[in-house]
This record gives structure tokens, sequence and C-alpha cells, in this order.
């Protein structure tokens, strides 16, 4: 069905827009009435008279945003890598119900395009799974709510042969089923319960930006813990928690700038003088060694260990359970 078009000024529009960041506003299809009553008297009498009631029936404004989800908006892969995933978060940020086509795309420029994508709807853990999750084919386009948010990841191939540092960039992009075009935009009867749409500051879509890196660098983290004190190996209060944090980096490249963050859990209190790298002791300030405690984040154990390649390294600490 096709929609007659109008376009509204931004100067008549500009209080609109200046909300349209958040959808805290009123409810597409909300009836406000107003009447006025005066009251008077007459001689000793009483008397009130009442007006006619108006009402305005207030329109949809279309607003969506796209939000990338990994740390530093890039996900690391190894060359010729399968099934990549990047996360990102998809938001109605309108004050009605719409849907969303989806796509990702390479961006040119980069060093290379990624062979194949598929881009999946989470079933509502933010964890991809391929299983469980829903693969969106163009027919079956997510809807969302005002304020909803949906959890969308892109899966990509790694073709082979690439360099250590190289990039492609995927877009994803979201964009109304409504209608799209320049704020002020007026789609006619298209919106919730009838009313008319005002296409909003995002012109009705939305673009975030993510990048594959190829690294044949891995650090991988794997914390054990052990439990001493007055209920042996069972957790009491007054139990003492040993743990420990062992760091390995395989691949033939370099891992720069590594620095380790584990803060102390909450109902426990770090034991002093038990940081630890590789069985040699750490200050639990701020100073020349690699490690301290609360000094770099509030209550936190942090360990600096600097630019790593292929090997391992073992951070211990205790707490003890309050």
């Amino acid at each position: 069905m096709r929609y007659p078009l109008k376009i509204l000024t931004l100067a008549g529009l500009g209080m609109m827009f200046s909300q349209s960041a958040s959808a805290l506003g009123v409810t597409a299809g909300t009836d406000i009435t107003n009447t006025a009553t005066a009251s008077y008297t007459v001689g000793v009498t009483p008397l009130t008279a009442t007006s006619n009631t108006t009402s305005t029936i207030v329109d949809e404004l279309l607003n969506v945003t796209v939000v990338g989800q990994d740390a530093g908006s890039q996900v690391t892969v190894s060359s010729g890598a399968i099934a990549q995933v990047q996360t990102y978060v998809v938001t109605n940020t309108g004050n009605g119900t719409d849907s969303y086509s989806l796509t990702a795309t390479n961006q040119t420029g980069d060093d290379f395009d990624t062979v194949t994508s598929a881009i999946y709807l989470d079933d509502g853990d933010n964890i991809f799974n391929i299983a469980l999750d829903t693969l969106l084919t163009g027919s079956n386009d997510p809807t969302l709510a005002t304020d909803a948010s949906a959890t969308i990841f892109v899966v990509s191939d790694i073709p082979g042969s690439l360099a250590e540092g190289d990039i492609a960039n995927i877009d994803l992009v979201a964009t109304s089923n409504t209608g799209t075009g320049t704020a002020g935009t007026v789609v006619a009867g298209a919106g919730d319960l009838g009313t008319d749409v005002i296409i909003g500051t995002s012109g009705g879509s939305a673009t975030a930006a993510e990048a594959y890196l190829v690294s044949s660098v891995t650090v991988t983290l794997l914390k054990s813990a052990v439990i001493s004190g007055p209920g042996g190996v069972n957790p009491v209060p007054g139990s003492t928690i040993a743990y420990s944090i062992a760091v390995t980096v395989t691949g033939s490249g370099t891992a720069t700038g590594v620095v380790i963050s584990d803060p102390i859990p909450a109902d426990t209190t770090y034991v002093t003088n038990t940081l630890a790298l590789d069985a040699l002791s750490l200050t639990e300030i701020a100073d020349t060694d690699a490690g301290d405690v609360g000094a770099t984040v509030a209550n936190t154990i942090t360990v600096n260990l600097g630019d790593l390649t292929a090997g391992s390294q073992t951070i211990t600490f205790n707490v003890t359970i309050n």
C-alpha cells in the first residue's frame, strides 16, 4: 500500500524533535481530552457552565537507533575463521510499534570483505546460539514496541590468506518498514490506531559500524578457586578463597598492552599481601611493579602484563568470606 506524503517544516516540529531521542512521551493513538468549567453565582444561587470537550489524537513519531556491543566496536578473528559473530542492539525510540528491515554490508576502502553474512535475532539471552536464535530472512523482520530493544547478531565467514592487522568494516542498517525520509515527512494513516506517522530525526533508518580485526594472537583466561578454613572445602564465613588466573597467549603475533582486571567479589575481603604474578609478590599500591589492589580501579585487582607473545602467566590472590 502506498501512503501519501507531505512535508512539515522543521521549525514547526522543533519541540517534537528535541525530545525524539527517547520514547518517554505519550504513546501514539492516545486521546488527549480537555474540558473547561466556569463557576459563578446569580443572586444566591451557585451555578456552573461547561465547555465543549476538545480531543487530540497523538500521532506516531518514528525513530530508531543501532548500537554496536562489542568491545572497541571490533571482533578479533583469525584468517579463514567461520561463523564469526558481531553483536548489535536495535532500539525503537519512537512512540509507536514498528518493524525493521535489517541489512549487513561490507564497507569499501578497508582491507577485505567477509565471505558470507547472516543476521540473527537473539532469543533473549544475549548469547549467540544458531539453534535457538532466529535467522532473519526478510520475511520475518523484528517488530518492536515503543522503547523496546532487540539484540542482533551478524555472523560472517572470514576469507583465508589475510595478513595480521587486516580489517573488514561492517555496517548494520535498521530501516523502518513504516517509512523513511527527511525529518518531518508525514506518512498519512500509517501509524498505530490509524494515526499519521511523522518521520523523526533518524530519518527512519539507523546504522552502526563494527570491524573484524585479523589477529593470529589469542589471549585466554582460566580462573580457578580453592577454599580452605573453618569449613574445610565448604565455603562459610571466615573461609579463605584462593583465586588463580591462568593467562595464556597463543599464536605467532604480539598481544599489546594486556591488562587483567578482576573485581574483588561482594561479601569478601581481600587478604593483604597475597597478590602475586608467577609466585612473585606484587605490591598493592600503584608503583613500578605490574599489580595493584584498588589503585587503578576501586575494589579491583589490576595486573598490567604489557606486550605478550605466546606463553602463560599466572596471577594469584586470596580473599576471605565476610
